[in-house]
């Protein structure tokens, strides 16, 4: 009984060695070639969790790429593929904002008008708002223009090769998307106490066990993948708040959003508001991701302190939200009484911020977006990043002065436009 079982056992040692040793021997040759054409990109591979765990290229690129000649075959992998080994990362990643970068610049009505080379070639837009689990219909698209190489999100923080935890786990990582113009998050955390404290502890000037908060202990904890901010991005929320200029003032950027009409009904663009998940849509939501935050902030401050800078935060948008609106207000009367005319591409005689600056129109339609895109963000996201500078002079006072400014032109037009009735 012991002879058949040992001939079983050396027969599948010996099976496993003939698979073992022809795997190596096509890795082996897949290490031979790219090291003449891709070495580093060899190296990086060669340094990493998948190279110890016997990932091979194969795993990951499949295995009908043999020669120079059949490139074309190799297989690009999607985050489906990493999810064969990573299925909890991946379906956090599908819950989290991150996953709807593409969605969301794509559902932009200025995308469309913009440079192929800027969206779907990554060279702008496209180069951060890759992130996103693309449907195959999305993902032929981008292999028929040539830009197979971005139909994965995964390597947007676990750079490709070396897919390093550890990479995406030092806020520099988040830098290359989150700065800038409309949304310098990382100006503001490195510039932040938080930041500081961080860069010290890298310096090795305040001790490993220092509190010294990164963006990801904040937005990604524990290392999940799912993140969401009360916020959202828009800084909006519905239901409105219960504070009744609030809520008008809300309503009117809604309306500069697209997402009501000028009259104040729902418009097509709610469905992507919604779908892009770009603003808390209940009470309860809202609550949910605040909480969340709550509990992070409580890891370094007490809960008093951290709920009291939040709500200063919230106070932050209600105020700029007030300027705003006025802005508003003011050139959509412009529109109103013709003395502006509405852009073609404009569904309606109101303004559009998600045109953004291909509006073609006048400066001071220029200075209102400038206000929403650049200041108005600058204002609140500078509170919630304990950045002051960034919250009072690129934010609050950049708003004051393009509401001067704004306020200033609008009495000019309608003074041009009495002149010109006149004369006709």
């Amino acid at each position: 009984m012991k002879r058949p079982f040992a001939l079983f056992l050396t027969a599948l040692v010996s099976l496993l060695f003939v698979v073992t040793t022809a795997s190596s021997a096509k890795q082996e040759v897949c290490i031979k070639c790219h090291r003449a054409v891709t070495r580093l990109l060899v190296k990086d591979w060669q340094s990493s969790k998948h190279s110890e765990n016997d990932v091979t290229c194969s795993v990951c690129h499949g295995s009908e790429h043999k020669a120079k000649k059949t490139a074309h075959l190799a297989k690009m992998p999607t985050e489906a593929t990493c999810a064969e080994c990573h299925e909890e990362q991946f379906d956090q990643f599908s819950k989290g904002k991150h996953n709807l970068g593409w969605t969301s610049m794509n559902a932009l009505p200025v995308t469309h008008m913009e440079p192929d080379e800027l969206i779907e070639g990554g060279k702008g837009c496209g180069g951060c708002h890759n992130m996103g689990i693309k449907s195959e219909h999305q993902r032929k698209e981008l292999r028929e223009k040539g830009y197979t190489y971005r139909t994965n999100s995964c390597d947007e923080c676990h750079t490709r090769h070396t897919f390093s935890k550890k990479e995406a786990q030092d806020p520099k990582v988040c830098q290359q998307c989150h700065m800038g113009f409309d949304h310098p998050q990382w100006e503001m955390y490195e510039s932040s106490k938080h930041g500081e404290r961080y860069a010290m502890k890298e310096k090795g000037r305040l001790p490993e066990d220092a509190a010294a908060p990164t963006c990801q202990f904040c937005h990604l904890p524990d290392g999940t993948h799912t993140n969401k901010v009360a916020w959202g991005f828009l800084a909006v929320r519905l239901p409105l708040p219960e504070d009744r200029q609030w809520a008008e003032d809300q309503t009117t950027i809604l309306k500069a959003l697209g997402v009501l009409d000028p009259e104040g009904k729902p418009t097509a663009r709610l469905d992507i508001v919604k779908a892009a998940d770009l603003a808390r849509l209940t009470e309860e939501d809202w609550k949910i991701e605040r909480e969340k935050m709550i509990k992070q902030c409580k890891k370094c401050h007490s809960e008093s302190y951290a709920r009291k800078e939040l709500e200063r935060g919230d106070q932050m948008v209600k105020k700029a939200d007030r300027l705003m609106a006025e802005a508003i207000n003011i050139i959509a009367d412009l529109y109103k009484d013709g003395i502006l005319k509405k852009p073609e591409h404009y569904t309606y005689a109101y303004p559009d911020f998600l045109q953004f600056y291909q509006t073609g129109g006048s400066h001071i339609e220029q200075v209102l977006l400038k206000m929403y895109l650049k200041h108005r963000m600058r204002t609140y996201q500078g509170g919630f990043h304990v950045n002051p500078d960034y919250a009072y002079w690129y934010g609050w006072a950049a708003m004051t002065k393009d509401l001067a400014e704004i306020r200033e032109m609008a009495v000019d037009l309608r003074f041009k436009a009495q002149f010109q009735q006149k004369r006709d």
